[in-house]
């Protein structure tokens, strides 16, 4: 994750500095070894150091002389790294080594001992993403194979679908080679999206073709007017897709350009290939639909259109009341900016567990501050001393002491702690590595280290790193929604030349949004935050089809009839490829939350499966309410409504 910060971020800053003036990094690595003597781990800490990707390893003889009896040392200090005859080792893995130098320490440490830390975060990530992907999709393709086989008249219909969307979605993963590399969270999430969000796309052609195929004797002319027909449609949906997963490329921290970016690529994919490569396709086998046919396998529902209706008033009511508190409630959730937690089932997580039940909650910070100066070096590092949430700390002035001048030792015995410009203090906190306590500690060693120096100082740390990215997310966050309701906006405006119609449209979506990402406030579940910046754009993208659907059948039909009859006749007609494009894109975020044992996939499965649900919803019931509510206004903002006007 720190890789997407931009370049002038003061922790991306700080780090860039400690690599240029030190060989040693901040450790992001933690391993306990149980029952184990003094002599036992240091002969553990050898075998450590000499695993490839491993370096700066750090224990007790770090912080005291264990040649001396432990017993006469600061016991806090010994206690956090040697306690009940348990070893805690703290260290760095090479940045993108993480998995093979993790797979090395698990085979020197067994299965008894236990292993924690941001590389090991990573390392399981990167693992998983490639076979939880597969997985995912061995779930969901039968799935949503079932639902089109539901929602269609021939068995090989489906496989056209699958086939047209399969091939762009593969083009897209195959086309990230030119752009180098992509995250572990694009990689997880891009694939099924684009499956899930353009799949409507070719599910409009066929069955435009299938009306025309009744109507018109020769398959070719009857594809042409297909296309010719379900060409707005078609453009209008991947418009709204493709401006919003556009609005993701304007943020600052770049996982969500590079999420938007693969995004928006795939929408493109997805577009020409059920434009030019699904027709193509169709006219090639058009007669393995017409032996394949079938019967309509679910039963329709009579006056479906009716019974819904008599729900507008009380749905009016009910999303009125709902929406203030949903909009103030998902505007203060707490959220997780880093990976999140490993799930308790998993060695990592039951890992975790175990280290910090031992030797509790530690998170490393770095301080680099100008060389020179032992006396002010020494009154800060007093100062960071006396604050709860450090345990212990390792500089020249409390390990070695300022009444041994540095340049009478060996340049071995000082390098860990000086460089040519700036002596190094690493402290050892017992905060967690992001949350209210957490970022106010950050603040308060920051401007603790400002007085005494100024700005010329660095501070580099997970929870250092956590604390900016927070600050440039929530950023991000006002712009991404902002851009992103104004192009969909400006799509609704062109789509249905009308001032009043994009305005009850995006209510409707955004009430569905803001109730979705409610719910964890509501439930106090903290909520990934990547998580919810992309499911904020994504759901307002992906569902507003269905009221864009909805809407444009209900005004070419309001031009034949009054307001209630048309809104009853489009119901009836339209609500069954309502619910199939809702039930296929609420399946896959539901799949990714079950299948997915990283915290991000998961979150933003979870959200996107409860989205896509509340979205089809508010198209059913709070939209008919709003257009029928304020069918007038709509009339006069619309320009050629050509409204019917009859007795």
């Amino acid at each position: 994750m720190v890789d997407y910060l931009p370049e002038d971020t003061p922790s991306t800053t700080a780090m860039d500095v400690m690599e240029e003036e030190f060989d040693g990094a901040v450790a992001n690595s933690r391993v306990m070894m149980k029952d184990v003597t003094i002599q036992e781990a240091m002969e553990f800490k050898e075998e450590l150091e000499a695993i490839d990707g491993v370096s700066e390893v750090m224990w007790l003889d770090d912080a005291i002389d264990i040649k001396t009896p432990i017993e006469m040392a600061d016991s806090e200090t010994v206690e956090s790294y040697y306690k009940d005859g348990n070893a805690l080792f703290s260290f760095h893995i090479e940045e993108g080594k993480e998995v093979e130098t993790t797979d090395a320490v698990y085979n020197l440490i067994g299965e008894e001992n236990a292993l924690s830390g941001e590389a090991l975060n990573t390392a399981v990530s990167q693992k998983m993403t490639g076979t939880e992907t597969i997985y995912a999709a061995a779930i969901l393709i039968p799935v949503i194979i079932l639902i089109l086989i539901l929602s269609t008249r021939s068995w090989v219909e489906p496989v056209f679908f699958l086939t047209a969307i399969g091939v762009s979605v593969l083009i897209n993963m195959g086309t990230n080679i030119f752009i180098g590399e992509i995250s572990f969270v694009t990689q997880a999430v891009a694939p099924i999206l684009q499956l899930a969000v353009s799949l409507d796309y070719a599910i409009f052609l066929l069955h435009s073709f299938g009306d025309y195929r009744r109507k018109v004797a020769d398959p070719q002319e009857a594809m042409q007017l297909a296309m010719k027909r379900s060409f707005p449609a078609i453009a209008a949906s991947a418009s709204t897709t493709f401006f919003g997963f556009i609005a993701l490329t304007f943020m600052n921290f770049e996982l969500g350009a590079d999420l938007g970016l693969n995004l928006v690529k795939g929408i493109l994919l997805s577009f020409i290939s059920v434009m030019v490569f699904l027709p193509a396709l169709t006219l090639m086998f058009y007669k393995w639909i017409d032996k394949t046919q079938h019967k309509q396998l679910l039963p329709s529902i009579p006056n479906v259109g009716k019974h819904l209706l008599k729900l507008r008033i009380p749905a009016l009511i009910v999303v009125l009341i709902l929406i203030v508190p949903a909009f103030l409630g998902q505007s203060q959730t707490d959220f997780l900016y880093g990976t999140g937690d490993q799930p308790e089932n998993t060695r990592a997580g039951s890992d975790v567990a175990e280290i910090e039940e031992e030797f509790g909650k530690y998170t490393p910070m770095v301080l680099l501050v100008p060389k020179g100066d032992l006396a002010k070096e020494e009154e800060l590092v007093q100062e960071l001393g006396d604050l709860e949430q450090v345990q212990s700390m390792i500089s020249y002035v409390n390990t070695v002491g300022t009444a041994i001048p540095p340049e009478y030792l060996e340049e071995s015995q000082t390098e860990q702690f000086f460089s040519e410009n700036y002596s190094r203090i690493i402290l050892n906190t017992t905060t967690d590595t992001e949350g209210d306590e957490a970022f106010a500690f950050v603040e308060l060693v920051r401007q603790m280290t400002a007085d005494f120096y100024g700005d010329d100082y660095h501070a580099v740390g997970e929870s250092v790193t956590l604390y900016d990215m927070k600050n440039i997310v929530e950023r991000d966050n006002t712009v991404v929604n902002l851009l992103t309701v104004i192009a969909i906006a400006l799509v609704l405006f062109v789509t249905f030349r009308s001032i009043s119609l994009p305005v009850v449209l995006l209510l409707t979506i955004q009430s569905a949004v803001w109730i979705n990402l409610s719910v964890p406030y509501f439930t106090d579940t903290p909520l990934v935050y990547i998580g919810y910046l992309i499911i904020s754009t994504v759901q307002l993208a992906a569902t507003v089809d269905y009221a864009i659907l909805l809407t444009e059948d209900y005004k070419e039909r309001r031009k034949e009839m009054r307001a209630f009859e048309a809104m009853k006749k489009t119901m009836d007609e339209k609500i069954f490829s309502i619910g199939v494009s809702a039930s296929i894109l609420s399946s896959v975020g539901f799949i990714l939350w079950i299948t997915s044992s990283n915290p991000i996939v998961a979150s933003i499965g979870l959200l996107l499966g409860r989205g896509a649900l509340l979205a089809f919803i508010m198209v059913v019931l709070f939209l008919p309410a709003m257009l029928l509510l304020f069918d007038k206004v709509i009339e006069k903002t619309t320009w050629k409504s050509n409204f019917y006007k009859g007795e």
